[in-house]
């Protein structure tokens, strides 16, 4: 089967491709490196041909509040008009779990319009929401950062590795639609402080890290649960300490 993996030259993209293609799927990357701006509307239309499935694990090249918004408003519109056209059946997307309890984020509310055009699409649709990936943890700290302290909001997380997720996105891919949402996250849930302290410990990264009741996620408050899958999530099996040890 033909799949066409948009942004799949990316971290998750690229192992989504790869999984595909061992499992004997013709799984296209398609991503400007290749031809395909779903910002333009460039290649859409070639490479979408004879593709009954197309995943979408693009992400905004700007976390910026307005061109976030832009970046998966015209993309996400584009690329379904594209798929009406081409006569796709499964538009698959990766999503975040909790993104509808994080809109104090230009990011998560540039998310959920994403989620929500898909859903009004007519197109049938499965959209996998993931937690944060282990490979992110520094990237939150940098977010987080003042001066040389990392200040986070008192809440859990329980991440997941990107292999994993890339593993979840390819088996929604070439299943039937769900019509609908399903989770996927690590087996372990943890303070958000605590991942983020494990991660930069790794990699010897001196940053201190604290909880603070004022600080926010990627602009957004968070409850003690915001992170957290519910209790049908698929959960995976990578342990956080388990990849740390890999790391070195």
């Amino acid at each position: 089967m033909k799949v066409v993996v948009i942004g799949g030259t990316g971290l998750i993209g690229s192992k989504v491709v790869a999984t595909l293609g061992e499992h004997g799927h013709e799984a296209v990357a398609a991503a400007p490196a290749t031809g395909v701006n779903t910002l333009t509307g460039e290649g859409l239309a070639d490479v979408l041909q004879g593709a009954p499935v197309v995943v979408d694990v693009s992400n905004s090249p700007s976390f910026e509040d307005e061109s976030v918004m832009e970046f998966f408003r015209t993309s996400t519109a584009n690329l379904l008009r594209a798929e009406a056209k081409a006569g796709v059946a499964h538009h698959v997307a990766l999503s975040v779990v909790g993104t509808d309890r994080l809109q104090g984020s230009g990011y998560f509310r540039a998310k959920q319009v994403q989620e929500e055009l898909i859903k009004a699409s007519g197109i049938p649709y499965s959209i996998v929401h993931a937690t944060q990936f282990f490979e992110f943890a520094t990237g939150l700290a940098d977010g987080a950062t003042e001066g040389d302290t990392v200040r986070l909001p008192d809440a859990r997380i329980q991440p997941i590795v990107s292999d994993d997720v890339a593993a979840a996105v390819g088996r929604t891919a070439v299943g039937a639609p769900l019509g609908g949402v399903v989770e996927v996250a690590g087996p372990e849930a943890f303070p958000l402080e605590e991942f983020i302290r494990r991660g930069l410990a790794a990699g010897n990264d001196p940053r201190e890290v604290v909880t603070d009741p004022k600080a926010r996620y990627w602009g957004a408050e968070l409850e003690e649960n915001t992170l957290l899958p519910g209790p049908d999530a698929h959960i995976a099996r990578t342990r956080f300490a388990d990849w740390l040890a890999r790391q070195k």
